[in-house]
């Protein structure tokens, strides 16, 4: 996958503006949240739960033969994003930790709530296997 950020764009900070993928499978990766295997929510902060919910989206994504470096999109959904903006350094050490240094293209969306209520994340992806 080939990352692009163009030079006159404002340089991208934990995500890139656009990823081309060369031809494989997509794979497209569920809204994951902070669940354990035996569906409660794990987590106090959002740190905390977006760990496990990236574990458990990078899970799935191993079990559909993805690794880290096919992801190609990923949509993040925050109920608090001014907290998620506060404690983007600990999420970046995260990211940085479970995927390594490549970034697909990203967003964060801010929601009101989630499918459970007391999830303060969810991110659901998009992957291409060569």
């Amino acid at each position: 996958m080939e990352r692009v950020n163009p030079a006159h764009l404002a340089p991208p900070t934990g995500f890139s503006h656009a990823v081309r993928a060369a031809p494989g499978t997509l794979v497209f990766l569920a809204g994951q949240t902070a669940l354990d295997g035996s569906g409660r929510i794990v987590g106090d902060g959002i740190v905390e739960q977006f760990e496990r919910a990236l574990m458990n989206l990078l899970d799935v994504a191993a079990a559909s033969g993805a690794g880290p470096s096919d992801l190609a999109k990923l949509t993040v959904f925050a109920v608090d994003v001014a907290d998620y903006r506060r404690q983007a350094r600990e999420i970046g050490r995260v990211w940085k930790r479970l995927v390594g240094g490549d970034y697909p293209a990203m967003a964060v969306i801010g929601a009101t709530r989630l499918w459970d209520e007391t999830a303060l994340v969810e991110i659901e992806g998009i992957a291409v296997v060569r």
